[in-house]
């Protein structure tokens, strides 16, 4: 064959391509067709690959006839065994016969309809017919509308020979289709195959439509649906037998090829290996920081045995306890939760019993703090768990109240990375200086360490492990939040890899800063999606609408209930209420009904201890359990709505029963006050049943911290299979575009407020399954503005679409990294 010329087809629709020998039927993977590519869709519009004509539409409105302007042949087929819809959830947009141009819409399809009726969604873009030959230059990979997918070749003239002479006059059949399904795509190919190579030429007529037996295009328009009258006109020596085989197919009451086929084959993303010294964590902040060790290796207080006198001991006692909390006075964020912890009546009792047994005021700190510390440590409830970090901190800076002792100031530079074989809040706080990253020995991404380094902007990995234990001062390091790494020693162009990446990244938000005048945050196609702000208290909310957050979408209120003999009263929490809607300035503000639970953190609920507290009374079972606790809650945020925008939501759902008791206690205190209620999605019940709880609901908003440990049956505080932990396996994400595709049923929006909205590998992917807010931390407010301004939402839907089919985590996210990259250069 000899090459006269060519053309370039772009692609009809976004989604990832893949070989033809990839699409989970016979017919299309083995070229009986034609040839070409296929390309599994992320949106429901097919589009014209060039300019040209259309030929025919199927009656099923599901496949596409085009000529080019050379001759070409063109089929475009949508889904597999999609001709079984009967043209349900398919709309023609352009009619037989019209001239289109490149990107001209030619059908607008259900893609959800589709991929529960059609085997595959899988659509093959095919050359068929004689004289041209495909080959594809994109596959393997998610392509976006437009871009270069096939590139077609002429050929030289192959027809073939006229039927020879032989006295066969020839043959002329007439029969009644009885496919139940008509002529489509699949025996429209056994036709061609049957004739094609046989000295015979035959032409199919249906009504005043004819088509030559060869050409794919032509048979599908010739409309022959299931009881249509079809003619077989055949000349040649192999008439007869061509004939009859035509007869065979098209009276054929059912499709041998129509039996469920095979899963698609699922494209691979190769999982690369970390590279020489590159040490993996687990990412806490996201960000790249480069600089050299600075270890902080803070002195184990020793305290001196107890004087045998008591009373002294006590009075020692109350005098640190009066000093810690002076300290403490009018902190905000953690250092108020400490305050608040310092009020525990039986953390108190244990160090009263503690010194009443011989102790000494400072031994009594450290071993009550750290016996409760170890005990919170092996908590099954990863929020419990977390705190045992705040006691063993509270110990420590008790005793050195006791001693009078002020821990020495560390000094840390900007071109500094901070290692630590742990790292307690305090620490941090009274840091001299701002560290360019953190890298912690042991440590968790959820510790209220990582919340307040991720509150500064400090990339922060944690959970490396002895590999960075030797380590020294000085030795340079790079520490990839993002990817959950260290890298060791880097040489010249890791540096510069690295620099390139920070350069970018605050170029990025340098201009996302300049452009948080109020408007949403908007992609690169002109997609809106909100970007908000989790707040724990009023001091942060200025900064945060500074940086461009449209709102608070998470307000802890556990603060409030914790660490107290008695409940927060109604009047106590519409203050704490009043003045971060303030804050807010008019910006809407969701405040998260109390989730709390588990081993006794408050006393005055008297909830006893659990086997298992994560799957116990907590988040909204204890507020439903504790209906006092729960009107009050609720009549305080509605005395708050006069300061601004308020909603509510409900934590832990697991049932539509639990959002309609809470949203009735709202509708009966509510009188003409109005506030959205909205539902958090943390189980996978919740997640499956999105489309039932959205009934009742404003909004939902997916805490993806605990709906991936429910998910994954991974317990977040259980060292042995943390890092097993990630939200980007492909489960959780499959929970997620249920929880999206069941709230679109009723139009609820759905956002994130967990972890993974400020994950930048994983924020594409959530805007891509649907979610259409993102509330992040006040310091990754900028940089996730800056984000959704650099993406392709369609490129998002695709690339969220690939990571769906992915087999791990880790796949999931080398194709994050690679999208991140791809979409960075």
């Amino acid at each position: 064959m000899t090459d006269t010329g060519g053309m370039v087809l772009s692609a009809p629709m976004a989604g990832w391509a893949m070989p033809l020998a990839d699409v989970p039927d016979a017919v299309f993977a083995q070229g009986m067709m034609g040839s070409g590519v296929a390309i599994d869709p992320v949106d429901g519009v097919l589009h014209a690959p060039c300019d040209a004509t259309v030929t025919s539409i199927h009656a099923a409105r599901h496949a596409v006839a085009l000529t080019t302007d050379d001759g070409a042949e063109l089929l475009l087929h949508i889904g597999i065994d999609s001709v079984a819809m009967g043209g349900e959830g398919f709309e023609a947009l352009v009619a037989p016969a019209t001239r289109v141009a490149a990107g001209t819409p030619l059908i607008r399809f259900d893609l959800d309809l589709l991929a529960r009726r059609a085997s595959a969604t899988a659509t093959p873009v095919l050359v068929v017919g004689e004289g041209f030959v495909a080959t594809p230059i994109a596959t393997g990979r998610i392509v976006a509308i437009g871009e270069p997918l096939l590139s077609i070749t002429r050929v030289a003239d192959t027809a073939a020979p006229a039927p020879s002479a032989n006295g066969n006059a020839g043959r002329w059949e007439s029969l009644t289709v009885a496919l139940p399904h008509g002529l489509h795509a699949r025996p429209a190919a056994r036709i061609a195959a049957a004739v094609r190579g046989r000295d015979a030429v035959v032409t199919l007529v249906c009504g005043d439509r004819r088509a030559s037996a060869l050409s794919m295009t032509g048979l599908l328009g010739i409309g022959a649906v299931h009881g249509a009258h079809v003619s077989i006109e055949a000349q040649g020596a192999d008439a007869d037998a061509v004939t009859a085989a035509i007869v065979d197919i098209l009276t054929a009451t059912s499709e041998p090829d129509s039996a469920p086929p095979p899963p698609p084959a699922r494209p691979r993303i190769a999982v690369a290996e970390l590279e020489p010294g590159v040490i993996a964590g687990v990412g806490a902040v996201p960000g790249v920081a480069i600089g050299t060790v600075r270890w902080l290796r803070a002195a184990e207080i020793v305290a001196p045995p107890g004087s045998g006198n008591s009373a002294a001991e006590r009075d020692a006692l109350a005098r640190g306890l009066d000093r810690l909390r002076a300290e403490l006075e009018g902190g905000h964020g953690v250092m108020a939760a400490h305050r608040a912890m310092l009020e525990d009546p039986d953390l108190l009792m244990a160090f009263d019993t503690a010194v009443a047994d011989g102790r000494g005021a400072a031994e009594a700190a450290l071993s009550v703090t750290r016996a409760q510390a170890a005990a919170l440590a092996a908590n099954s409830d990863p929020r419990l768990a977390e705190r045992a970090d705040d006691l063993r901190d509270i110990g420590q800076r008790l005793a050195s109240a006791i001693l009078g002792t002020t821990p020495e100031a560390f000094t840390v530079c900007g071109d500094e990375i901070l290692l630590a074989d742990d790292l307690l809040p305090s620490q941090l706080a009274a840091l001299v200086g701002m560290p360019a990253g953190i890298a912690i020995v042991r440590g968790g991404p959820t510790s209220h360490v990582a919340i307040m380094a991720a509150a500064r902007g400090i990339p922060m990995v944690v959970a490396l492990g002895q590999a960075v234990a030797d380590l020294t001062d000085g030795a340079t390091l790079i520490v990839d939040g993002d990817a959950g790494t260290v890298h060791l020693a880097p040489d010249d162009a890791a540096l510069t890899r690295a620099r390139t990446r920070i350069a970018t990244s605050a170029e990025a938000i340098r201009v996302a800063r300049e452009g948080a005048d109020g408007r949403p945050a908007t992609t690169s196609d002109g997609h809106e999606i909100a970007v908000c702000v989790n707040l724990g208290d009023a001091i942060e909310a200025a900064a945060a609408i500074a940086d461009g957050a449209e709102g608070c979408g998470l307000l802890r209120t556990e603060l409030l209930f914790l660490d107290r003999p008695t409940p927060p009263t109604r009047d106590e929490q519409a203050a704490t209420y009043r003045a971060i809607a303030t804050a807010m300035a008019g910006r809407p503000l969701t405040i998260r009904l109390l989730d709390i639970g588990g081993d006794k953190p408050a006393p005055y609920l008297a909830i006893p201890a659990e086997e298992n507290p994560a799957l116990g009374l907590r988040g909204i079972r204890v507020a439903l359990a504790h209906p006092d606790v729960l009107e009050a809650q609720v009549a305080a945020i509605l005395d708050a709505a006069d300061a601004g925008p308020v909603k509510i939501m409900v934590p832990m759902v697991a049932s539509l029963a639990e959002v309609m008791a809470v949203r009735a206690v709202v509708d009966r205190l509510r009188g003409d006050r109005q506030v959205s209620i909205g539902a958090m999605v943390e189980t996978p019940a919740a997640a499956i049943a999105a489309d039932l709880i959205a009934q009742a609901c404003d909004f939902l908003s997916i805490g993806t911290n605990d709906l991936t440990q429910y998910a994954l049956a991974m317990d977040r505080g259980n060292a042995a299979v943390a890092g097993g932990i990630d939200g980007l396996h492909p489960a959780v994400l499959r929970l997620i575009a249920a929880t999206c595709e069941g709230a679109a049923r009723h139009k609820v929006p759905v956002g994130v407020c967990g972890g993974m909205a400020a994950d930048p590998l994983a924020a594409p992917i959530l805007i891509g399954l649907g979610v259409v807010s993102l509330s992040v931390p006040p310091a990754r407010v900028v940089a996730t503005r800056a984000l959704v301004a650099g993406l392709s939402h369609a490129a998002a839907r695709a690339h969220a679409a690939t990571a769906q089919t992915l087999t791990s985590a880790a796949e999931v996210r080398a194709l994050a990294r690679a999208f991140a990259q791809g979409n960075a250069a």
